[in-house]
């Protein structure tokens, strides 16, 4: 059932790619960068030349991002149209970044490689989200740091809930939005109210200092603008620790 999921994730978001990239590279050039920056660093594990990996990048544009700190960083994500244009991305802003088509329940990186792995609105998608957590506390560094932007999106309204005509999710067609609904109705049994139960599998995994944000929509979807997502964002935090 799971592969036959996953093949659904990518099909849903191979459809989506197009649109995905133009949106990305508008919030790109413009002020949702910064405030997408300040955001991270307030979680940021102190240091230069960071090594980070990026899971389930989309079209790259947190690895972009760091990138351009001057960090290492490397994006995955399952879909290769994703990949294909966060390679282009890169490659047009000349922001150095190694992408990968890669399961981020699975990544094939040596133990203790990464000092951060961040993520955003990836993991929802995922039907085994502990096995995901375990995996990244494997390949962080003692110390290291996860760093998480999500969404309880299995949970969120109606899709019949009146929209304001400008939002981030506008171009979807009506056959990618029923996509969309059969995808959560396949993951809803495998998840709990989040992001409650992401406390509760980071502690089973090990991590600490986990740390749990339910503010960031308040604060990056204030404005009703193209960008804006009507389900609220959480951040959350966590850290590897040094035994």
């Amino acid at each position: 059932m799971c592969t036959e999921l996953k093949s659904e994730v990518v099909e849903y978001w191979t459809g989506r790619t197009e649109a995905f990239a133009a949106l990305r590279q508008s919030e790109y050039a413009g002020e949702k960068r910064g405030q997408w920056t300040r955001e991270i660093l307030r979680m940021l594990p102190e240091g230069e030349n960071l090594r980070i990996l990026d899971a389930g990048t989309g079209t790259g544009f947190f690895s972009l991002l760091l990138g351009a700190m001057g960090h290492r960083v490397t994006g995955i994500d399952l879909t290769q149209s994703m990949v294909d244009r966060a390679r282009a991305e890169s490659l047009r802003l000349g922001i150095p970044a190694e992408f990968l088509v890669m399961d981020a329940e699975s990544p094939d990186f040596p133990d203790q490689t990464f000092d951060l792995v961040v993520s955003r609105n990836l993991t929802w998608n995922l039907p085994h989200l502990e096995r995901a957590y375990a995996e990244w506390l494997r390949v962080l560094k003692p110390g290291g740091r996860l760093i998480n932007f999500d969404a309880d999106y299995c949970r969120e309204h109606s899709p019949d809930r009146p929209l304001p005509a400008n939002h981030a999710h506008k171009s979807v067609s009506a056959a990618q939005a029923q996509m969309y609904e059969h995808l959560k109705e396949q993951l809803l049994p495998m998840q709990q109210p989040r992001p409650e139960w992401d406390r509760i599998l980071l502690e089973r995994c090990g991590y600490e200092d986990i740390q749990i944000d339910c503010g960031l929509s308040q604060r990056l979807y204030a404005q009703v603008d193209a960008f804006y997502n009507p389900t609220p964002m959480f951040a959350l935090s966590a850290r590897k620790g040094h035994r």
